[in-house]
C-alpha cells in the first residue's frame, strides 16, 4: 500500500485541529503516518530536550534509542543541519546508530514550529532498502509545517 497523502494530510488536520501542543501534535502523527503505509516499520520523534540533544518521543513500533546526540547518526544529521535526510541504504551511511538491525533505509525530516525553531525530527524507518522517495520527504514535509506551525519552542 502507498500513501494516500492528501487523505493523510486531512486526516492529521482533522485531527489535530487547533491543538498546540507538541507532544499531542508528535503522537497522533506518528500514530496516523505509521499506519498508512506498509513500508513504515519505525515512525515517530525526536524531541530537542536540550541544546544539540535528541531524546526519543512519541513513536510507533519497536524499540527505539532512547538519546541522540545532533553530533550522531541520520537523526543527528537531520537537527544538526535542518535538512531532510533520504537515505536508501542505512548500512552505506557513515555513522548511522543502528537502533534496530531490521532497518534498511531511512528518512529524517526536521521539524520547526512557526517560528522557526527546532522542534526535533520525524524519523521513519523500512525494513526494505529504497522505501523512501523524494515525493514521501517532499509531502510530509508540507503535512509537518502545517501540523506544526503553531507549536510551542522546545525550551
Amino acid at each position: 500500500m502507498q500513501t494516500d497523502y492528501s487523505n493523510l494530510a486531512q486526516t492529521i488536520a482533522a485531527l489535530t485541529e487547533a491543538e498546540t501542543d507538541t507532544v499531542s501534535l508528535m503522537a497522533t502523527l506518528a500514530c496516523e503516518v505509521h499506519h498508512a503505509d506498509d513500508r513504515f516499520d519505525w515512525t515517530g520523534f525526536y524531541r530537542v530536550t536540550a541544546p544539540d540533544l535528541l531524546k526519543i518521543g512519541p513513536y510507533q513500533g519497536g524499540h527505539g534509542c532512547l538519546v541522540i546526540p545532533f553530533s550522531r547518526g541520520v537523526c543527528g544529521a537531520a537537527a544538526r543541519t535542518g535538512q531532510v535526510q533520504l537515505v536508501p541504504d542505512v548500512e552505506a551511511f557513515s555513522g548511522h546508530i543502528a537502533c534496530a538491525s531490521s532497518t534498511r533505509s531511512e528518512l529524517v525530516l526536521p521539524v520547526f514550529n512557526g517560528a522557526g525553531a527546532l522542534l526535533g525530527v520525524f524519523d521513519i524507518d523500512s525494513n526494505q532498502p529504497n522505501a523512501f522517495t523524494t515525493d514521501d520527504a517532499e509531502q510530509l514535509s508540507c503535512i509537518l509545517a502545517d501540523t506544526f506551525r503553531n507549536a510551542a519552542a522546545p525550551f
